[in-house]
């Protein structure tokens, strides 16, 4: 199953302002790089987000966000999130405000 075209257009516009976003292709879907640290990105599932351990409880009170099982156990710092949640401008605005965080203390690559 492909992903949504439509929710990585939402991404790009949301990143177009911020300074060293790259995109890979990942997961079966695209993700956006910030610094050489893994951003967002969408999935054909959905999307996810790269929050950080310390941010998870936040990200996972945000409805339609989920623990990140690509492996088949959850994946510490990374949320998954519907379709629905991704497209919403609140939601996504809070997870990407949590990843720019995250990815802000980690430093460049």
């Amino acid at each position: 199953m492909a992903y949504d075209e439509g929710l990585v257009e939402i991404l790009r516009s949301d990143l177009a302002e911020v300074p060293n976003i790259v995109e890979k292709r990942m997961f079966g879907g695209i993700c956006f790089m910030k610094d050489g640290h893994m951003l967002c990105g969408v999935h054909s599932e959905g999307g996810m987000f790269r929050v950080g351990k310390p941010r998870q409880d936040a990200a996972l009170a945000i409805e339609g966000a989920g623990p990140m099982k690509f492996t088949g156990r959850p994946m510490g710092g990374l949320v998954d999130v519907t379709d629905e949640a991704l497209a919403d401008d609140t939601r996504r605005g809070l997870l990407m405000a949590l990843a720019l965080e995250n990815v802000a203390e980690l430093g460049p690559r």
